[in-house]
């Protein structure tokens, strides 16, 4: 039996804030969101460095700088309204579907 996993509040394409941690107060673009680790990839957020073994694409290899996961309690999603981190809510919109909101001001977020 498969483990239900819940809606986030998260979504690829969000802007968010990084709440803790060394980033704390960054924000950026979800790059991908992971549900069943409840983790998420965030733009210029959790950089480390990853050893490239040489391939035939990349010869030198080297040591690349790329972003690590963030788990989702560490971050906020930006209300692109006012440019604060807000908490989300789901509600129904004019047309009868769940829509997710701000809770600070009360408007719908699109996402992207």
């Amino acid at each position: 039996m498969k483990k239900k996993i819940s809606k986030l509040h998260i979504r690829k394409g969000d802007t968010t804030k990084v709440l803790s941690g060394n980033d704390r107060g960054k924000t950026g673009k979800v790059l991908d969101v992971y549900p069943e680790k409840y983790k998420a990839i965030v733009e210029g957020a959790n950089m480390v460095y990853k050893h490239v073994k040489p391939s035939a694409n990349k010869p030198e290899g080297g040591i690349a700088k790329q972003e690590a996961a963030i788990h989702l309690s560490k971050l906020m999603v930006v209300d692109p309204s006012t440019g604060e981190a807000t908490r989300i809510g789901r509600k129904l919109n004019d047309k009868g579907k769940l829509q997710r909101y701000s809770k600070k001001t009360g408007g719908f977020i699109t996402n992207g």
